[in-house]
C-alpha cells in the first residue's frame, strides 16, 4: 500500500478474541477492498480496551468506511490509536493456514519478517512454521513482524495461540 489511509474506531471490548471477530465481522460488511489491513490495539488508562483500526488504499473508501460506522454508532478517529497495531486483517492472511515454510509465509502474506524469541537473527528461510491456522504479526517500527516461538521437531509456531486459556479458569 503506497499511502495508507487509516481510521480508528473505539470499542467497549476488552479481550482480543472478541475484538478479532468484531473487526472481521466489520470488514466482511464493509466488503474491504484487496491491500486493506484491519488492526487491534490495546488502549491503557482509566478505560483499559480493545480499539480498532483499518487501513485502506484509498481515501475514497476512508470516506466510504468512517461514513459506514458512524451511521453504525461507531466512535471513530482519523488516526490509529498507536502505531504498533496488531493485524487481524491483512493481504496473504488467508493463505496462511497449515505448515509453511518462513519463505512461504513472507511470499503470501503482507508479512515483513519473522523474529524468533531468545534467537539472535531471523529463522532459516526453510524452517517449517506451523500456523494453526492463527497468525497474528504486530506493527514494529513500519513492518509487519510475526513473533514466533520454538515447538516440537524444529519447528516454529506463532507466538500468540488462538485460543488461550483466561487467567484463573481452573478456579
Amino acid at each position: 500500500m503506497n499511502q495508507p489511509y487509516v481510521i480508528g474506531v473505539d470499542t467497549h471490548l476488552s479481550a482480543l478474541p472478541e475484538a478479532d471477530h468484531l473487526l472481521r465481522a466489520l470488514a466482511a460488511e464493509l466488503a474491504l477492498p484487496e491491500g486493506s489491513f484491519g488492526c487491534t490495539h490495546l488502549v491503557r488508562g482509566d478505560r483499559p480496551r480493545v480499539a480498532l483500526s483499518f487501513a485502506v488504499p484509498s481515501r475514497a473508501v476512508l470516506d466510504a468506511v468512517r461514513e459506514w460506522l458512524t451511521v453504525k454508532g461507531y466512535e471513530v478517529s482519523p488516526e490509529a490509536p498507536d502505531a504498533v497495531g496488531r493485524a487481524v486483517l491483512y493481504p496473504g492472511v488467508a493463505e496462511l493456514t497449515g505448515t509453511l515454510t518462513v519463505a512461504d509465509l513472507l511470499a503470501a502474506s503482507a508479512i515483513d519478517r519473522v523474529a524468533v524469541l531468545g534467537a539472535p537473527g531471523e529463522p532459516a528461510p526453510d524452517q517449517p512454521l506451523v500456523t494453526r491456522d492463527h497468525v497474528r504479526p504486530e506493527w514494529r517500527d513500519g513492518a509487519l513482524v510475526l513473533t514466533a516461538m520454538p515447538a516440537a521437531g524444529g519447528t516454529l509456531v506463532p507466538f500468540e495461540v488462538p485460543d488461550p486459556t483466561p487467567c484463573c479458569a481452573d478456579h
